[in-house]
């Protein structure tokens, strides 16, 4: 690999970079995704921890950063190229992708709702609420469904996710740090 290379590659081009060694695989969803299934050698470093965690990246090795469907990697991507890594490319369509061609995973025991669901069952539960309250009660309810298409509108153009952020952090999405400090989860 090389930094005039393309910034994505496909789930096979990954899985030569990982036989032929010398790269880094860079796992950037959060430790729930991650416990549910990776990569084998993925190193967990959430896109929220990028810049404080970067000094466990080895500058002077080729690094890829993968996430659940590509979107990201691809932020992580942009923010470790600025932060001084020269030969970063990311996993076109992430860990859906890479399971989609039929290359092997780690399966977790733990499984969860996943983030994006869940972002989606509180959003359509909140526009469906407070439509019908609108039309039930009270006619000022429809800020309610206002708010979060603003919402969707905002994450849908700039990537940030607020409530994706939010719902992270709810006990069920936990993970025991423990067990991603062990060389089994995240070597």
């Amino acid at each position: 690999m090389n930094p005039s290379s393309s910034p994505c590659l496909s789930p096979q081009e990954l899985a030569a970079a990982l036989a032929a060694g010398g790269c880094q695989l860079i796992d950037v969803r959060e430790p729930v995704e991650h416990a549910e299934a990776h990569v084998n050698g993925a190193k967990l470093i959430p896109l929220g921890e990028i810049e404080s965690r970067c000094s466990e990246i080895n500058p002077q090795q080729p690094v890829i950063v993968m996430c659940q469907a590509g979107k990201r990697g691809q932020t992580a991507a942009e923010k470790l190229r600025k932060l001084g890594f020269n030969d970063v490319r990311n996993l076109d369509g992430g860990l859906l992708a890479w399971k989609a061609a039929g290359m092997v995973c780690v399966e977790g025991t733990r499984k969860c709702l996943p983030l994006m669901r869940q972002v989606q069952l509180v959003i359509g539960i909140c526009v469906f609420t407070g439509s019908l309250l609108a039309v039930l009660v009270d006619p000022r309810w429809v800020y309610l469904p206002m708010f979060f298409g603003a919402g969707l509108i905002f994450a849908g153009s700039t990537g940030f996710c607020g409530l994706a952020l939010l719902l992270a952090k709810m006990p069920w999405n936990q993970v025991s740090t423990a067990s991603c400090k062990k060389p089994s989860c995240c070597s």
